[in-house]
């Protein structure tokens, strides 16, 4: 099914925007799927930071509500995290993962099939 694929991410100071890509199979695409962002910070635990599913439907981490959105892209089978308000507890390397033919969407690492290679995203104050 193959693994999905960030791109995006890097250095800006607080209060910027950054946005985050990821390119997901066709075969996850175009079935029910739950897909992820997920962040994970020097030590500390991966943490969810936001879910879509093929349905549109979207979960949001209660630290980056209202700063943080994610969207699709059907025609490139794509998803988006689009990062405004950028502060330095945001530092992290960021993942996107994906979890196909599954019933229900749940913001949990330990749900997800598919993994890509994280994409560091660095907020200076």
């Amino acid at each position: 099914q193959g693994r999905p694929v960030e791109s995006g991410g890097g250095s800006v100071q607080s209060g910027g925007s950054l946005r985050v890509s990821c390119i997901l199979s066709k075969y996850t695409y175009n079935h029910p799927y739950c897909m992820g962002w997920f962040r994970q910070a020097p030590g500390k635990e991966r943490e969810a930071v936001a879910t879509i599913d093929n349905d549109g439907t979207t979960t949001y981490a209660d630290s980056v509500k209202g700063r943080f959105t994610v969207s699709r892209d059907n025609a490139k089978n794509t998803v988006y995290l689009q990062m405004n308000n950028l502060k330095p507890e945001d530092t992290a390397m960021y993942y996107c993962a994906a979890a196909t033919d599954v019933p229900y969407c749940a913001a949990s690492a330990t749900s997800m099939d598919f993994w890509g290679e994280g994409t560091q995203v660095t907020i200076s104050s």
